[in-house]
């Protein structure tokens, strides 16, 4: 019992901080615009096909394979984030002024446009990491596994998540950003290039986002094209859980929802792991519309 206690907490964390990498982007994009980039999730998984031309590009190179894989990361995450600002440019900005009903219309389509251009470009089948330059290794704690993967992922995404509270909370650029999640009007007049803003907002959301990607890629050796839909719509869930807005917030949110989902399908079902999910989702709408920390936004008047 103790063993599978463990066994899924492992599973949970690891799960849990890929959620939170891909939560980040909503909230952050949320807390700017009031916006729901539903596009996002699908940037995500097209971060893990990046990374995985990286990887297969690099096979036959003979570079050390430590080496290629942070650079699979690099890659997929600057040109993630160039995707992200051209979404920003092309979708969003020309209708930051329109209704908020256009502005998800558009988000809808660049996700559509965003997944089957992944199909045409990769295909429809699942496409396999090369499991030969993937980190293998594993230890056994407590009668749990714990492999080499799990444990990149865990502290990849602690140090991800926390070098972005600095960042957001500790520079002078950060509070830039949360200047104008407060008030962009405020923020204008006190010389804040809101627009500027606003783009490093959808590079920095995306690129983060397509390292979570590309952990899914390296976790369960795979990707297929519409896998961005499913981890978006559960990284959307886990940012409301934490509480939409709130950078601490999507990182709690992601890691409780990871912790949630393991649990449930270790010892409920997976089969109702996604009816349990949503439950949960309910739940805290009616108990706590605002997530479990809130978000932190000034009142409007």
């Amino acid at each position: 019992m103790l063993s599978t206690v463990l066994q899924q907490l492992v599973n949970g964390l690891t799960v849990g901080g890929i959620y939170a990498l891909i939560a980040l982007g909503y909230t952050m994009v949320y807390g700017v615009l009031r916006l729901i980039n539903f596009a996002h999730g699908d940037l995500c998984i097209f971060g893990a096909y990046i990374g995985l031309v990286a990887l297969g590009s690099g096979a036959g190179s003979g570079q050390s394979h430590l080496l290629l894989l942070g650079g699979a990361f690099l890659l997929a995450a600057v040109v993630v984030g160039a995707a992200g600002a051209v979404l920003e440019f092309s979708a969003y900005r020309p209708l930051r002024r329109a209704d908020r009903l256009s502005a998800v219309v558009s988000a809808l389509g660049a996700s559509l446009f965003i997944e089957n251009g992944i199909m045409l470009i990769w295909g429809p089948q699942l496409r396999v990491f090369p499991s030969h330059l993937l980190p293998s290794g594993s230890w056994n704690l407590g009668g749990a596994r714990v492999d080499l993967v799990q444990v990149l992922i865990m502290g990849g995404s602690a140090v991800l998540m926390g070098v972005l509270y600095w960042f957001v909370h500790h520079t002078r650029y950060g509070t830039a950003m949360r200047a104008a999640a407060s008030d962009q009007d405020a923020a204008r007049l006190m010389g804040i290039n809101v627009n500027r803003v606003i783009t490093s907002v959808f590079v920095l959301g995306p690129a983060i986002g397509a390292v979570g990607g590309l952990f899914i890629g390296l976790y369960y050796r795979q990707v297929y094209f519409t896998m961005g839909w499913t981890y978006g719509l559960n990284a959307f869930i886990a940012a409301i859980l934490g509480g939409i807005g709130n950078i601490p917030g999507a990182m709690l949110g992601g890691v409780l929802l990871g912790l949630f989902n393991a649990f449930a399908a270790g010892f409920v079902s997976s089969s109702w792991q996604e009816a349990i999910t949503f439950a949960l989702l309910i739940g805290i709408l009616l108990l706590r519309p605002t997530g479990l920390l809130g978000e932190r936004v000034a009142e409007k008047v």
